[in-house]
């Protein structure tokens, strides 16, 4: 079994320069001014749900795990960097900034929500605590591998719960954006419940099950649709899904029957068809009866064209015999939100003394002001004959210490958090890098993936209440309010 990421061995082992400019130039000034090893507190979080949702799942921590491990800057970095330039020509950045980037290497500590659990708004899915230059330039990387790929795995996600117990294939390579674009998509898909991807790259490195047939060139090569349909059971005999819309999809599917019984003849089976055009509610009606009765009643019937969670449930309702879903562009590009919107805010720092001070981004815009302190995520799960049947969720700063005994709404009304013998407490936040090192242990991409569509399925189910607002705790909610209003 592969390990779930290893970015170092597909890219290159240095993602240093996986930056923006100005996080250079921060990083240049704040080593200019000394103040590059104040240890510092970054949260990475998301403040709105996607695709209308009340939550997210949560996943990229295994590429982030690959950024953090990568943060390091090559000879041939440097020298880049090197000649860059300023406004008037002068070397961007001094030669003492740049000998401290090619020694540099993470030695901070990090906190993050394992990748499949649910998360909320402003839950930090990351917690950084770092010197102020490594903290920093994590920022970006960081935030393209764990946007992108909470997306797609709560689009899967909605997807797969659309689809039900039907298999859900993943065919977005080839309208993704970019080759990581593809690669990423169809690992995050497999986490949020997708049975296998089109992917070949994904399958070598994930060890995600690969599936395909073959695409309407094939039938267009031949003279006749039956004869490309022989010639491809000829060569694939236990990989004959056959595509029947190039010309006519009825007789298509006629073509597929006479094939499957020479395959039968063979010792063969016929796995079944594909449509990828017209009204696929109808078709699949009608592709279901000849199949039947043709004597191939076990043939699945695929789907393919511009279809998501919402084309699934109409063709449901519509009574579509189809079996397996290709899902494509609207899942590898997320086609209805195509960016989840994570942010990452500094919420404490060291002063020259080593004490910790809040900080907190105030905004004319409720939603974009940050929370401060060194946060986690505190669950309360109410217990009912050994099973969780509600939970509560509260943002707590751990500079207050861990205990707790009330939280604070949005509006400023605050719940006593009743502590019993029938509750269970936990954190959302995992330790996985303390002091620069490792000490989480990665799971494999599977049990990722079990775990997700495990928590998906109780949540949507509302298993676990229908409070999705996580609260603050009410010496949170009593430090933000004051620093907002100093």
């Amino acid at each position: 079994m592969l390990p779930t990421s290893h970015l170092h061995h597909i890219y290159r082992p240095d993602f240093g320069m996986l930056t923006d400019l100005y996080q250079l130039t921060m990083a240049a000034g704040y080593y200019d001014q000394r103040i590059h090893e104040r240890k510092a507190i970054f949260h990475l979080f998301y403040r709105k749900a996607p695709f209308g949702g009340n939550f997210a799942l949560a996943a990229g921590l295994a590429l982030a795990i690959d950024i953090v491990q990568g943060l390091k800057f090559s000879a041939d970095d440097v020298q880049y960097l090197g000649r860059l330039k300023g406004a008037n020509g002068t070397p961007l950045f001094k030669e003492p900034f740049l000998n401290y980037l090619q020694r540099m290497k993470f030695t901070g500590t990090i906190h993050a929500v394992p990748e499949g659990e649910i998360v909320l708004p402003h839950e930090p899915l990351l917690r950084i605590e770092a010197n102020l230059i490594e903290a920093q330039l994590l920022e970006t990387a960081l935030l393209t591998v764990m946007n992108f790929s909470t997306l797609i795995t709560t689009k899967a996600a909605r997807i797969k719960a659309a689809a039900g117990e039907d298999t859900v294939l993943e065919f977005g390579l080839r309208r993704a954006q970019g080759i990581d674009g593809g690669l990423t998509a169809s690992r995050s898909a497999y986490i949020g419940g997708c049975d296998a991807t089109s992917n070949v790259w994904a399958g070598r490195y994930y060890n995600i099950p690969v599936k395909g047939t073959h695409a309407h060139s094939w039938v267009m090569v031949f003279p006749r649709e039956i004869d490309a349909f022989e010639a491809y059971a000829a060569s694939m005999p236990n990989n004959c899904t056959f595509l029947v819309d190039t010309y006519d999809t009825e007789e298509g599917v006629r073509n597929a029957v006479r094939v499957g019984k020479q395959l039968r003849e063979r010792g063969h089976e016929m796995l079944g068809i594909r449509l990828d055009s017209g009204d696929l509610a109808e078709l699949s009606i009608l592709a279901r009866q000849i199949l039947d009765e043709g004597g191939f009643p076990q043939a699945k019937i695929v789907a393919s064209d511009s279809l998501d969670e919402y084309a699934i449930t109409e063709l449901k309702a519509r009574g579509a015999k189809i079996d397996v879903w290709g899902i494509g562009t609207r899942l590898a590009t997320a086609h209805d939100q195509p960016a989840l919107g994570g942010v990452y805010k500094l919420a404490a720092i060291q002063n020259e003394r080593g004490e910790w001070e809040p900080r907190i981004k105030r905004s004319e815009t409720p939603i974009k002001t940050s929370n401060p302190g060194k946060l986690n995520v505190r669950i309360f799960h109410f217990m009912e004959r050994g099973a969780a049947t509600a939970h509560g969720r509260v943002i707590y700063n751990e500079f207050d210490g861990k205990d707790m005994v009330s939280a604070t709404t949005e509006n400023g009304n605050e719940h006593p958090l009743h502590h019993h013998d029938a509750m269970r407490e936990t954190d959302l936040l995992e330790l996985v890098f303390k002091n620069g090192e490792m000490v989480f242990a990665l799971p494999t991409l599977q049990s990722t993936r079990d775990r997700a569509m495990k928590n998906w399925q109780r949540w949507n189910q509302g298993q676990e209440g229908s409070n999705f607002n996580t609260q603050l705790e009410s010496r949170l909610y009593d430090l933000k309010m004051k620093l907002l209003a100093e």
